[in-house]
């Protein structure tokens, strides 16, 4: 660990729980995401090297504009922040592009290989860190700014992360996290090939872990308002929901999100919130 990294990372062994060179049990969840993103890494290296270019940030599915859904405030100088869940790490390319102290976590090897290799390619200074979002590194209070497009925010037990987001920022701080929409989970079919069902195929009420194969998968979703109860029971304020559904002659390179459905129901939820104290 390097010293310019040692201020804001937490010491106590009690945050150090969780071994990523396998020496410790990791809950189930995570050994099978780690695992199916491990085996993924290589199909998103075009993606993040294309990303790594742009210079204003496209989101989710749609590649929506910040224009549109603005996730990334303009400016982030004299902000430190933290991806949750980072992938490749092109989001913290965007906010690092804004004038902000960047840390970057995940906890996928092969993901975090093509991060490092972009960050050198682009002569970044971005922190990349390898650990899970429900585990934090980082002491109390050390961010300005937390977000997760996909990552801890689908990957990653709420009632785990979302305490340990709280906690690693700053009163004041921001979280903003993008996710699929609770309607789509409600209306996925059991193959991601097949489009969305319009009709619900699972319950709302108690909807919290979604089982997956092909490869064997674990998504989290909350009802709207477990969801709202959870953060507010952190001090965290929600600010906005932007529910983003397909825009006009919209397209996405997954072949379940189909722009008819999403023309109509929405696929993507952004939840925007600020940490009270």
């Amino acid at each position: 660990m390097t010293a310019a990294l040692q201020p804001i990372f937490e010491l106590e062994q009690s945050r150090s729980q969780i071994i990523l060179d396998g020496t410790s049990t990791l809950a189930s969840h995570q050994a099978l995401n780690r695992s199916a993103w491990q085996q993924k890494a290589s199909s998103y290296v075009e993606n993040a090297e294309e990303n790594w270019k742009r210079e204003q940030p496209r989101w989710g599915i749609w590649s929506i504009p910040n224009t549109s859904a603005p996730l990334l405030p303009d400016d982030l100088s004299g902000k430190r922040c933290v991806e949750l869940g980072c992938g490749t790490a092109y989001v913290s390319r965007w906010m690092e592009r804004r004038g902000g102290e960047i840390y970057s976590l995940d906890p996928t090897k092969n993901q975090l290989k093509t991060a490092h290799r972009l960050k050198d390619a682009h002569a970044s200074e971005v922190r990349l860190v390898e650990g899970f979002a429900e585990n934090l590194p980082f002491a109390d209070a050390s961010f300005d700014f937390a977000i997760s497009e996909y990552g801890a925010s689908l990957w990653a037990d709420p009632y785990k992360w979302i305490p340990e987001a709280a906690r690693v920022l700053k009163p004041g701080g921001r979280l903003v996290f993008l996710t699929c929409h609770v309607l789509a989970q409600l209306c996925a079919p059991d193959s991601e090939e097949d489009p969305h069902a319009s009709e619900l195929l699972r319950p709302y009420l108690g909807l919290y872990r979604l089982e997956w194969t092909e490869p064997d998968t674990v998504e989290f979703c909350l009802p709207h308002g477990k969801l709202i109860e959870l953060c507010l029971a952190n001090q965290l304020h929600v600010d906005r929901l932007l529910e983003l559904g397909a825009p006009e002659e919209g397209a996405s390179d997954y072949s379940w999100a189909s722009p008819d459905w999403a023309g109509s129901w929405p696929t993507e939820e952004v939840w925007f919130m600020t940490k009270t104290s």
